[in-house]
């Protein structure tokens, strides 16, 4: 029982190193910082219920989705950086989502569209369900049967519902630290998101050259 209770907290650390709530929790402020509180919720929620289903997708069958299109982790790599690099760019330059004062009700319908998108793109996919983080799912539930796959989910779960918890707590930070706070933080966050962005671009390029040499 000892041992498969270590295993368990191994599995939720393996985890929890590569989808950092921690870390995460600024991202996701900077990039709804103009949003209500209910607003965040939403985008929380819906980020974190898509990260579970890709994290679960990729943990029953990921090497086969692999398989049957072609995929190596190195490209999955070098993709996933470019998209972060560009959102941490857009963010740089301070980019918002919304740019006029006072918006019609359509551009509130458009704005509301694009912030339930950042949910899936970029906060799911690939900051939350990235690379690291389906290579970690894929590499647990492979190494056993249906109790591995289970261990590997309820883990991703639980962290899940502690990444929440992080993103809900983050408006009193927000409206502690005001509207200027928020724009330094939203820069300073766009560069943490390029400089990983980039990180990970080197890191799927190298895997890429190690990938040729070896069939090669």
């Amino acid at each position: 029982m000892d041992q498969f209770m270590t295993h368990i907290l191994s599995v939720f650390m393996g985890f929890f190193a590569m989808m950092n709530p921690i870390a995460n929790t600024p991202v996701f402020l900077g990039l709804t910082a103009e949003e209500t509180p209910e607003e965040r919720k939403k985008v929380a929620c819906r980020a974190l219920v898509v990260s579970f289903l890709i994290i679960f997708v990729f943990a029953a069958a990921g090497k086969v989705i692999f398989d049957l299109f072609g995929i190596t982790l190195p490209a999955f790599r070098i993709t996933g950086g470019i998209l972060i690099g560009l959102v941490g760019y857009h963010m740089l330059q301070g980019g918002e989502h919304s740019s006029i004062q006072h918006p019609s009700e359509e551009d509130k319908k458009k704005s509301s569209e694009a912030l339930m998108s950042i949910a899936v793109s970029p906060l799911a996919m690939p900051i939350l369900a990235g690379p690291g983080t389906i290579a970690t799912a894929m590499n647990f539930s492979s190494s056993g049967g249906i109790v591995e796959f289970a261990v590997t989910m309820v883990s991703f779960l639980m962290l899940c519902i502690i990444s929440y918890v992080f993103f809900v707590s983050g408006e009193k930070f927000i409206s502690y630290i005001g509207d200027n706070g928020v724009k330094v933080i939203t820069r300073l966050m766009g560069l943490i998101l390029a400089v990983i962005g980039v990180q990970m671009l080197i890191g799927g390029i190298g895997g890429a050259v190690t990938y040729l040499q070896l069939h090669h």
